[in-house]
């Protein structure tokens, strides 16, 4: 992950009526939830969002999520450590227009207690439940001083470990 931007804290982090973490269609049981309303700075030049703003809102809602389980940007930079991303694959699977109410779930899926981190997220449209993004992300753990790999501080693998959602499940 790189360094929190402006986004919802997680205090504003909230379940939609519409579409919330018990609605069928999730990809996986007890997703975290970052809901979205895409304003006009998020559109391309052919009137749907860009998609390096879908990037950055996988972004966030790691962010939040990572927050809500104890381990914020304060605790990284304590730790010397971070969770940086080594692969990003998202499929893009429909459009997302100015005005339209999302919501975006991530899980965290494997962890290996060692060095590497993964989350898997999908992003629906609140009106009909339509998916519009699925993702995975990759991220490996690195000190922050140096830039290298280095292993996961206990806390992070109990953390992350106690947060993983199989995907068997499913």
């Amino acid at each position: 992950m790189s360094l929190p931007h402006d986004g919802p804290t997680a205090e504003a982090l909230a379940t939609s009526d519409e579409l919330n973490a018990a609605s069928p269609g999730w990809a996986l049981p007890r997703p975290f939830l970052l809901p979205i309303t895409v304003a006009q700075e998020s559109l391309d030049g052919y009137g749907h969002v860009n998609n390096v703003e879908y990037v950055r809102w996988l972004e966030q809602v790691s962010w939040a999520h990572s927050e809500a389980l104890g381990l914020g940007l304060d605790h990284y930079r304590e730790q010397d450590r971070a969770m940086a991303i080594h692969r990003h694959e998202i499929d893009y699977l429909a459009s997302a227009r100015l005005g339209e109410t999302l919501m975006l779930a991530t899980w965290l899926v494997d962890c290996d207690g060692r060095l590497s981190l993964t989350r898997r997220f999908q992003l629906r449209r609140c009106s009909d439940g339509v998916s519009l993004l699925a993702a995975r992300t990759r991220f490996v753990c690195i000190e922050l001083s140096s830039g290298r790999a280095r292993r996961m501080p206990a806390a992070y693998r109990e953390c992350y470990g106690e947060a993983l959602v199989s995907e068997e499940s499913a």
